[in-house]
C-alpha cells in the first residue's frame, strides 16, 4: 500500500518537473543550461546515494586513516 503511493507521488513529481522543464525550454540558452546542470548534479548525488546503499562494501579497500592507525599499533606491538 505504501509502495503504491509512494509510487503515485513520484509519477506526480515527474510530471511537474517535466511541466516546469518544458517552460524552461522555452527561456533564454543560459537558463537552459543552469537548468541542465542544476538536474545533473542532483541526478549525480542520487545514483551515488543508490550504489552505495546497494553495492556491498568493498571488502579489500583499506582507507588511508585505517592503514595508518594498523602501521602505529604494529609499532607499538613491537616495541612492547
Amino acid at each position: 500500500m505504501l509502495v503504491k503511493l509512494f509510487l503515485k507521488i513520484g509519477i506526480l513529481a515527474i510530471e511537474l518537473f517535466l511541466a516546469f522543464y518544458s517552460l524552461i525550454i522555452t527561456d533564454s540558452l543560459l537558463v537552459k543550461f543552469l537548468f541542465f546542470a542544476f538536474t545533473a548534479v542532483i541526478v549525480a548525488f542520487a545514483v551515488t546515494r543508490i550504489t552505495i546503499h546497494l553495492l556491498p562494501q568493498d571488502k579489500d579497500f583499506v582507507s588511508e586513516d585505517n592503514y595508518a592507525a594498523e602501521m602505529e599499533n604494529r609499532d607499538k606491538s613491537k616495541e612492547v
